[in-house]
């Protein structure tokens, strides 16, 4: 029997922080052949925040589109997407905060901004992309990496803690 070959990512690009390690980067290394990996925490108000500054490029409607529920995806447009973009000095439209008991839009929203930024860094090509996430900033996590999941993320990576839980809830 022979040894398969496994081909590994020379360089792992990521753990910088959400809206630095994002997809527009993490895109860039997993085109030359390497792990691009774009951060999760945080990624849901990253994502409010671009669609309140006009989604320029109309890169996260094109992701949103592409979300498996439309209607959730109709729902954040039609709630935080401005098209001309903020006025100068306005302040962003805030989140709800994750609290013990988890509102189902709030999850969705998540789930969405998860999926938007790793299908972003996967779009067109198909190199391989990881999601960086924090274990100590637990209650986002599990819809985070389902976003993640439904858009086909290659790798998950796992810091600030021992993430005990996280390999028997991606094996399920």
């Amino acid at each position: 029997m022979t040894a398969a070959t496994v081909t590994h990512p020379l360089i792992i690009q990521g753990g910088m922080g959400v809206g630095v390690s994002n997809w527009v980067l993490a895109k860039a290394v997993s085109l030359r052949g390497h792990l691009g990996v774009v951060s999760g925490t945080c990624v849901d108000s990253l994502l409010v925040r671009r669609l309140q500054d006009g989604d320029i490029g109309g890169h996260v409607r094109r992701a949103m589109a592409a979300f498996p529920l439309p209607d959730v995806s109709g729902d954040v447009l039609m709630k935080y997407f401005l098209p001309e973009g903020r006025a100068p000095g306005e302040p962003y439209k805030e989140i709800p905060m994750y609290r013990q008991v988890v509102t189902r839009v709030r999850e969705q929203l998540t789930v969405l901004a998860s999926f938007v930024e790793v299908w972003l860094a996967k779009e067109g090509h198909d190199g391989v992309v990881g999601i960086n996430l924090l274990t100590k900033v637990q209650m986002p996590n599990l819809a985070t990496l389902y976003g993640a999941m439904l858009a086909g993320v290659d790798y998950v990576l796992m810091g600030a803690g021992i993430p005990k839980e996280i390999p028997g809830v991606l094996d399920r």
